[in-house]
């Protein structure tokens, strides 16, 4: 079965070879990593580590236009008629002088943690697609300086055998998913600017158990005084070196107006909880160039059976380092 689906993934990849093209900076050359293809119809694909993308007449033949952009560089049209092989995108220089560099902090500090709330149960879970990011956000309810070490992002895990799946030693369905983050600050409640340009990704496989735990301490992520909102974002499924395999992201269902295409669900499955009092989880919708932020509520147009039963926060955790203030 192994050999069979590598068999696939090769076939796919070669058939679409030819129709990959490649984001660079204009004046590194250097590739754009996750950049977000947008169809300009709510749908859209991501480029992968090396900025390489695919996109074919064959697979989209409506779309006549796409938009690109990405962390700290210029937005970028093309038509699908007149597509290079090579896109080259210009820095935001504006924006990236408004990111702040922290020196390294020298100071003592204690080591705190807001632990994920877990859940194994699959109906009580979101399911990713690659159109949606989700943000959750962490009020900062004191002065003392605050630096993010590390969050912990809640996944569940499902069985092989669903008769089993309520046994905690019971093996579970294999994946191999990249997930992308950001951080923002805090504008009027909702996500605003990011607090970094850099890239920040992860793999997640059912080896990493109930949540998995990603170390940001390299970016000296200083915690704003009116909070921060870290968000997720499924890229696709990878091959077991973490490279992005160029996975079908919709699944296309004829009706009487015509062929529709639904977001594909990736897994793990994100567990949604109702601990929490507050409404602290958004979400947005990546390829729809100006959409806004919705908090994830009743009464917000959001269509979920998650709210239906009251499951309004997806409870991510997060270790800081809180120092002590200086005593002069």
């Amino acid at each position: 079965m192994i050999k069979a689906y590598s068999f696939i993934i090769c076939i796919l990849t070669i058939g679409l070879s030819q129709a990959q093209t490649s984001i660079k900076d204009v004046q590194t050359q250097f590739p754009v990593s996750y950049a977000t293809i947008s169809f300009g119809n709510g749908q859209g694909v991501f480029a992968d580590d090396e900025g390489v993308f695919v996109f074919t007449e064959r697979l989209y033949p409506d779309i006549d236009s796409l938009f690109i952009s990405a962390l700290g560089y210029k937005d970028y049209k093309v038509a699908t008629s007149n597509l290079p092989k090579t896109i080259l995108l210009e820095s935001q220089a504006d924006e990236l002088d408004e990111v702040v560099i922290h020196a390294k902090i020298n100071k003592k500090f204690k080591t705190e943690l807001l632990k994920p709330y877990l859940d194994d149960d699959y109906y009580k879970c979101w399911l990713p697609t690659i159109e949606s990011e989700i943000a959750v956000y962490f009020p900062n309810n004191d002065s003392q300086l605050k630096q993010i070490s590390a969050i912990h992002f809640p996944i569940t895990l499902e069985s092989k055998d669903w008769k089993k799946r309520k046994r905690a030693n019971a093996d579970k369905q294999r994946f191999s998913t990249l997930f992308k983050v950001k951080f923002y600050k805090n504008k009027d409640g909702f996500p605003g600017d990011v607090l970094t340009y850099e890239n920040i990704v992860f793999r997640a496989t059912e080896k990493n158990g109930d949540a998995y735990i990603l170390d940001v301490l390299n970016h000296d992520l200083i915690i704003p005084k009116d909070g921060f909102f870290v968000s997720i974002q499924v890229l696709g499924y990878t091959d077991s070196n973490g490279k992005l395999l160029p996975n079908k992201k919709y699944k296309e269902i004829k009706s009487r107006n015509g062929t529709v295409k639904i977001p594909t669900n990736f897994r793990p499955l994100l567990p949604f909880t109702d601990e929490i009092s507050q409404n602290n989880t958004y979400i947005k919708r990546v390829f729809l160039n100006g959409n806004s932020w919705i908090r994830f509520e009743k009464g917000s147009g959001i269509e979920s059976s998650l709210l239906k039963v009251g499951l309004n926060n997806y409870g991510v955790g997060f270790s800081y380092r809180a120092f002590k203030a200086d005593k002069n």
